[in-house]
């Protein structure tokens, strides 16, 4: 067949790209060749219009063991002798079309992660945005999600210990999905994505090869269309069996000191690891497409080139200890063959039954090689000027303070997400801290050393939306915040860029300043990017969804006995307000949600003031001078209150500031705020403590009742089981029956 621009058209490249190819080549490229382009240079792969401003991040400091960028995943130093592997990665267009594979290959792939780093996966988090609750197609997505998340996460044997969720409308056609995986590591134990050695052979290990998930790397890089359900052959279809024979086998193999490098098959298959393990060897390779397992007759080059088939690994391994590794992966009951080997003249040339399908300079495929970077326009979004417009005061407060908290409560995105939670396995493995004292961020423990790590992933879009440079650092601020109301010390960052159609300059705009505001609050928190993925494309024909920058955080705990809850611990003890409160109620829940306001600006944010805040919280809870800390975030601070008084059946009594809106003190989400409870004992020495941080008495903490401005407002187990089952009644409604219209 001829190919023409017309022909890379089809395959999601541009004519000027389709040029450069030619240019690179020096000739035109066959249908492999221009597939395989297709797939590493689509934006999955190539990171073509985001690379420029990701280069901008801080990538080197602190605990880092290898710089951003180097390996699959990020890697940082915990002391005794043990390292932590992390990453978190999207799946949102797979998702979108076949919910429970979508997101259940999503945790697959991000295991695979770490481990072919290495190192062992511990812990498993997610972080999941969809549309509106009550619609019949979240409820669909929700389900296939939730299933997906659970069954492989379940099956493969790793802890789900942590997340969030969040409904707004610009998700119905676009959810995402973004997963997190933290493994644990010996120091030198670490295995590189390098190819080296001239004539050491190349081997493939684990499932077969199908045909399905070819070209799915190109098909995460387009907007979601009412059609993209024709395009099912895109989404892979995991088995976490697989995975865990896989997991032990390349540990195993590992261990024999015969595997020079290692690479996941993940987005875009063989022609990525065998381009991007050649490219950082600067070595190339000669490839025998058809000594590959294959689980279907008559596959073509191309799709075996493009196959994203699940559970798969590329070796390289010492010439003379084949034989070895074969050994293992039989074992294992995994397939396991030489394909090729490594040649030192940076070519990657496939062959099928001797014939040559394609023969490309590694370098000239890969990220930092020859795939192209753009720098494209942006301009600040026309939506902003509505927003900037808003002015508070157009607000009545309300009268009924209760009422509205009633309707707080039970938001999906604030309410209980045990429907969801119950559904994942958070204790396998026994290493998770936090199951029956919750804290701000999961804790989980590294048995090896007897510390812990604290895990957290965490965006509000809606304030990124608001204001992209400020919501960004709002971001990170608040992972960061996480893990020292846990007692963590913040490490590192790993992020999931989720955007729109970056050709869009208002979607551009949104990027770039979000990877700014992003950059200056990882540098003030000494807290350097490891890893990560972006996904744009996140666009339906009614627009993009809200720019998500999901920060995924590990943070130490060095003394487990240090570790802080969010829970109330005994009746009688003070509440007390760490930080400034703010006549404050921009992008909360409250306005949104309640009031009905679409547009307001981000809240309160001062990146100083966050980072001595976070300072002093540290101090309390190493002094032991607190009994429990939560930091306020959506649904401000009756929501925290509440949340502190679930576990043990804690009510409390508080007084409003009569110097502030009432449903700004109570509601308002203005940050650089954590809920703390002191015994009266220590509290001389826990003001003592914040001289110089502000902070405010707001009351103490009850047998059960709650009461506001001496108004009782009920028992806090009223408030719980609405605060539960608020998620399960929308998805399963009960029969209207006559009674009080009070649910409480």
């Amino acid at each position: 067949m001829e190919i023409t621009a017309k022909t890379a058209q089809q395959l999601r490249l541009t004519e000027e790209e389709f040029n450069l190819i030619c240019e690179k080549l020096g000739r035109t490229p066959n249908f492999n060749e221009l597939c395989a382009f297709s797939g590493m240079w689509s934006e999955h792969c190539s990171y073509k219009n985001s690379i420029k401003w990701l280069k901008t991040l801080p990538r080197e400091g602190g605990r880092m063991l290898v710089k951003a960028g180097e390996e699959n995943a990020g890697l940082m130093d915990i002391g005794d002798g043990y390292g932590v592997v992390f990453k978190i990665e999207s799946h949102n267009h797979p998702s979108a079309i076949e919910p429970f594979q979508g997101a259940a290959t999503g945790v697959g792939g991000i295991h695979r992660d770490i481990f072919t780093m290495g190192a062992r996966p511990i812990a498993a988090l997610n972080s999941l945005r969809f549309g509106r609750l009550e619609e019949e197609k979240t409820q669909h997505l929700l389900a296939g999600v939730v299933h997906g998340i659970g069954h492989y996460g379940n099956c493969f044997g790793v802890p789900t210990v942590g997340g969030e969720i969040y409904f707004e409308q610009c998700y119905h056609t676009n959810p995402l999905v973004n997963a997190m995986s933290v493994g644990i590591v010996p120091a030198g134990k670490t295995v590189s994505a390098t190819a080296e050695g001239t004539g050491n052979p190349v081997m493939y290990v684990g499932s077969a090869t199908g045909k399905d998930g070819i070209g799915g790397a190109s098909f995460a890089s387009a907007d979601i269309t009412s059609e993209s359900a024709q395009e099912l052959p895109a989404v892979q279809v995991g088995d976490p069996f697989q995975e865990k024979k896989l997991l032990e086998a390349c540990l195993e193999v590992l261990a024999t000191g015969a595997v020079v490098g290692m690479q996941d098959m993940g987005a875009a298959g063989i022609i990525c690891s065998t381009a991007e393990m050649s490219a950082k060897g600067e070595v190339g390779m000669r490839i025998d497409l058809d000594k590959v397992p294959m689980r279907q007759q008559n596959m073509k080059a191309w799709e075996l080139l493009l196959s994203e088939s699940q559970e798969r690994m590329l070796l390289v391994v010492e010439k003379g200890r084949e034989e070895e590794v074969n050994a293992v992966f039989r074992k294992w009951d995994l397939e396991s063959a030489v394909i090729g080997e490594v040649t030192d003249d940076g070519l990657l040339k496939f062959y099928m039954h001797g014939t040559l399908e394609a023969e490309i300079p590694a370098q000239e495929l890969v990220l930092g090689g020859g795939a192209p970077q753009y720098s494209r326009e942006y301009r600040e979004p026309k939506y902003l000027e509505q927003i900037n417009a808003f002015n508070p005061e157009s607000v009545p407060v309300p009268q009924d303070l209760r009422a509205v908290a009633q309707q707080l409560i039970v938001l999906p995105s604030i309410a209980s997400k045990r429907w969801i939670y119950h559904q994942y396995d958070s204790m396998v493995g026994t290493n998770n801290a936090s199951t029956n004292a919750p804290s701000d961020a999961p804790v989980v423990v590294v048995k090896e050393t007897g510390k812990g790590l604290a895990v957290t992933v965490d965006c509000n879009s809606r304030y990124v939306h608001a204001d992209p440079y400020k919501g960004a650092q709002i971001a990170v601020a608040e992972a960061a915040r996480n893990i020292v109301c846990s007692g963590g010390q913040p490490l590192g960052v790993t992020n999931c860029l989720n955007f729109g159609n970056p050709y869009d300059p208002e979607v551009y705009y949104q990027f770039v300043n979000a990877i700014k505001g992003m950059g200056d609050a990882c540098r003030r928190f000494e807290t350097p990017v490891t890893g990560g993925n972006v996904s744009f494309y996140n666009q339906n024909p009614d627009g993009p969804v809200f720019p998500t920058p999901t920060i995924g955080m590990v943070g130490l705990v060095d003394d487990l006995k240090k570790k802080m809850s969010l829970d109330f611990k005994n009746e009688g003890d003070l509440l007390y307000i760490v930080g400034s409160s703010r006549n404050d109620i921009s992008c909360s829940e409250y306005l949104h949600k309640i009031v009905g306001t679409e547009l307001s600006p981000a809240p309160h944010f001062d990146l100083e003031e966050e980072y001595a805040l976070q300072q002093s919280v540290a101090g309390l809870i190493r002094d032991g001078l607190i009994a429990s800390a939560h930091d306020l975030s959506e649904g401000g601070l009756f929501v925290a209150l509440c949340e502190s008084g679930f576990t043990r059946g804690l009510g409390f009594a508080v007084n409003t500031n009569k110097a502030l809106r009432a449903d700004a003190f109570l509601f308002g989400e203005a940050q650089s705020r954590v809920l703390v409870s002191v015994k009266p004992a220590q509290q001389g020495a826990f003001e003592a403590a914040l001289k110089g941080v502000s902070f405010e008495a707001i009351g103490a903490v009850t047998k059960g009742g709650i009461q506001v401005d001496g108004q009782f407002w009920g028992n806090i187990s009223e408030w719980k089981e609405r605060y539960d089952t608020a998620i399960e009644r929308i998805l399963h409604p009960e029969p209207a029956i006559a009674g009080p219209t009070d649910p409480f």
